[in-house]
């Protein structure tokens, strides 16, 4: 994503970027080789020196904490509104309640703006990014956008603040129960003797075709460069795929929502992290061959 920003953002406008692990930071200079890039000591520091501040994170805690930071004892004044990005999975209360914070203080704007595409979307530049903007502020989306198309392909504004996070956890439950319905039909059709890339192929010309049969199908061999075919290095982590699951039934449960396939679906990825922890999420696959032995 830095790449990609770093290379289609004016050569006179400076990147400042920020990272616990001091070697990614040094990689991501070396790399880019482009003298408008800065290491910030800190993502204060980071928002102290910018317009335009674009935040990745794991966990609903660790974005609070950050924003925490960054908003205590206030910024310097900026030119233009201060505008904050952030393009974390985490639940939409939590980042409502962030978003709040920021608009309290009177330090910017806050959008959420979760991406959708992987590893794979986040090196070509091909991601998808839900946004959920104030329509209180004329233009965020618009201007959110602008910077979000430098990283992706598609951009969706689907709302309200929080309402980016809502699309992208509806998006990813349907993308963890696919993944699994993908492992177990493969599985099946392997079992009864057909040859695992027909019977792929055969499921991508028919009505089971999805994005985990077609491009990250979970058998090796199957989708050359997946990472099935990688011993499942590499992907969207089967821990990630279970947060961003915990995380849509927890939505779904303050909604009333009803999801049946929910709890049985936790279970599989908790025993599928149990065994193949670091692993793409697709190596599902490999737990229920390990359980049809």
């Amino acid at each position: 994503m830095a790449k990609n920003l770093r290379a289609k953002i004016p050569e006179s406008d400076i990147l400042a970027i920020c990272d616990l692990n001091a070697d990614v930071k040094q990689k991501f200079v070396a790399e880019v080789n482009a003298s408008g890039v800065e290491i910030a000591a800190s993502p204060k520091e980071v928002a102290e020196k910018s317009e335009t501040i674009i935040t990745t994170l794991p966990e609903p805690q660790h974005v609070k904490s950050v924003f925490h930071n960054i908003l205590k004892d206030g910024l310097p004044k900026s030119d233009k509104d201060r505008l904050f990005i952030d393009c974390s999975t985490i639940d939409p209360a939590s980042s409502r309640e962030v978003a709040g914070a920021v608009c309290l203080t009177g330090w910017g704007n806050f959008v959420d703006a979760p991406m959708s595409g992987g590893v794979v979307g986040a090196r070509a530049g091909t991601l998808t990014f839900m946004v959920g903007a104030s329509s209180k502020t004329p233009g965020l989306a618009q201007r959110a956008e602008a910077v979000l198309v430098l990283m992706g392909k598609k951009v969706w504004h689907l709302g309200e603040q929080g309402a980016g996070l809502s699309g992208k956890l509806t998006n990813n439950y349907l993308l963890a129960i696919t993944n699994i319905a993908t492992a177990e039909a493969m599985n099946l059709g392997i079992t009864w003797g057909l040859d695992p890339k027909t019977l792929g192929q055969m499921i991508n010309s028919s009505t089971g075709k999805c994005w985990s049969s077609d491009v990250n199908n979970p058998v090796p061999g199957v989708v050359e460069g997946s990472p099935a075919s990688r011993d499942y290095q590499g992907g969207f982590g089967v821990s990630l795929m279970k947060k961003d699951l915990r995380l849509a039934v927890a939505a779904a449960e303050q909604s009333g929502t009803c999801l049946e396939l929910a709890e049985k679906a936790e279970k599989v990825y908790d025993a599928t992290e149990a065994e193949h922890r670091g692993k793409d999420f697709s190596v599902v696959y490999q737990y229920l061959l390990n359980k049809s032995l």
